[in-house]
C-alpha cells in the first residue's frame, strides 16, 4: 500500500484524491492546509489524518509519497519541504513558474522521485496516441491542432487571474497543447505568440505557432476567456488522429485514414477516474521499481516546456516577479 499525502486542499486536491480511489495500492493517510479547519474538512470527505502546517504533512511518518496541489507560485517552495523531510512529490503542473526554478527544484530533489503531474501523458488514450505514432503506424506526423479553452469566473483575487500567483492562459492551459505537440511531434525548434492580457497582465487569450525539429509545425491556443472546442488533431502523411473534448483526457481517438476505413483508438489500460487515477498509478509504479524520475513526463521534457513557455511569455509581455 502507498500511503498519499496531499499538500493543500483546493478543487484539484479534491479531483486528485476522489481518483485515487480508483487506484489499487493507494492510500490517502494525511493531508495538509494552513488552517486545520480545512485539512479537517478535507480529511473528513477523503480519508487519512490531518495536519495545520505542511511541515506536519510532510514530516508524516506514514507519508510515502507528497502530491503537491498548491498554486505553482509556491510549488517551489512546497515541493523542497518535502524533498528535506525525504519524500519523493508528485507536483501539479506547471511545475514552477519559469524554467529555472525547476531546475532548481529538481535539483533539490537529487535522487529522490519527483515528477511534474502531466496527467495527460499518463492517460491510456494518449499514450497509445504516442505510442502508436512513434512506432510509424499512421505515416509521419506533420501538424497538430490542439485547443483548450474555459470561460473563467473568478474572484479577482483568485489564482487564476492573479498575475503574483501566476496567473495566465499559458501556464493553466496552453501547456496542455504544447505538451501533446511535444509528445507526438517531438521538442518544438521556434514557437511564436500573440495574446490578450488583463488589465493586470495576465494573459487571458494566447495563440501558439511552433515549428518543431522535424519540421513538423503546430497551431495552439488557449483561452480563459470563451468555451472553445477543446479539441485536437493531428495530421500526418497518411492521415489523422482526431482527440475528441476534452482532449488532454479524451474518452477515445479516431485513426482517419485518407483511404480506408475509421479506426478506434482505446487504451490498453482502463482510464481510472477522470485519469488523474493513470497518474497516480503511474508515480507507484515508479516508486516500486525505485525510479527517479517517470519515464512518461521525464524531467528533460518539462524543463524543455518551460523553457517555450518562458520565451512566449517574454513575447506576449508577461512577467513574474521570480523571473528575475
Amino acid at each position: 500500500m502507498t500511503g498519499w499525502g496531499i499538500l493543500a486542499t483546493g478543487k484539484i486536491a479534491r479531483s486528485f484524491a476522489r481518483d485515487l480511489r480508483t487506484v489499487p495500492g493507494a492510500e490517502i493517510v494525511a493531508a495538509g492546509s494552513r488552517r486545520i479547519e480545512a485539512a479537517t474538512a478535507f480529511v473528513e470527505e477523503y480519508g487519512g489524518r490531518a495536519h495545520g502546517s505542511y511541515e506536519e504533512l510532510v514530516a508524516d511518518p506514514e507519508v510515502d509519497v507528497v502530491y503537491v496541489a498548491s498554486p505553482h507560485s509556491l510549488h517551489l517552495e512546497h515541493a523542497t519541504l518535502a524533498f528535506e523531510a525525504g519524500k519523493p512529490v508528485l507536483c501539479e503542473k506547471p511545475l514552477t513558474l519559469n524554467a529555472r526554478d525547476a531546475a532548481t527544484l529538481f535539483d533539490r530533489a537529487g535522487d529522490l522521485f519527483c515528477m511534474e503531474a502531466m496527467w495527460t501523458a499518463c492517460h491510456p488514450v494518449i499514450r497509445a496516441v504516442v505510442e502508436r505514432v512513434r512506432a510509424g503506424i499512421y505515416g509521419e506526423p506533420r501538424q497538430v491542432h490542439a485547443d483548450l479553452g474555459f470561460l473563467v469566473d473568478a474572484a479577482p483575487e483568485s489564482r487564476l487571474l492573479d498575475p503574483e500567483l501566476g496567473a495566465g492562459a499559458l501556464l493553466d492551459m496552453g501547456i496542455y497543447p504544447l505538451t501533446l505537440a511535444d509528445l507526438v511531434l517531438g521538442p518544438i525548434e521556434r514557437a511564436t505568440a500573440t495574446a490578450t492580457l488583463s488589465d493586470r497582465g495576465a494573459d487571458l487569450d494566447v495563440a501558439i505557432a511552433t515549428r518543431h525539429v522535424n519540421g513538423a509545425v503546430g497551431a495552439l491556443t488557449a483561452s480563459m476567456t470563451s468555451w472553445s472546442p477543446r479539441t485536437a488533431t493531428l495530421a500526418t502523411s497518411e492521415g489523422r488522429i482526431e482527440l475528441p473534448a476534452d482532449f488532454h483526457h479524451p474518452p477515445y481517438a479516431v485513426w482517419v485514414p485518407h483511404a480506408g476505413e475509421p479506426e478506434r483508438i482505446t487504451g490498453a489500460a482502463p482510464v481510472l477516474g477522470s485519469g488523474l487515477g493513470n497518474e497516480a498509478l503511474h508515480v507507484q509504479e515508479c516508486l516500486a521499481e525505485s525510479l527517479t524520475e517517470s519515464p512518461l513526463v521525464p524531467r528533460a521534457q518539462t524543463l524543455r516546456l518551460m523553457g517555450v513557455m518562458d520565451d512566449l511569455r517574454s513575447q506576449i509581455g508577461v512577467r513574474y516577479g521570480t523571473d528575475g
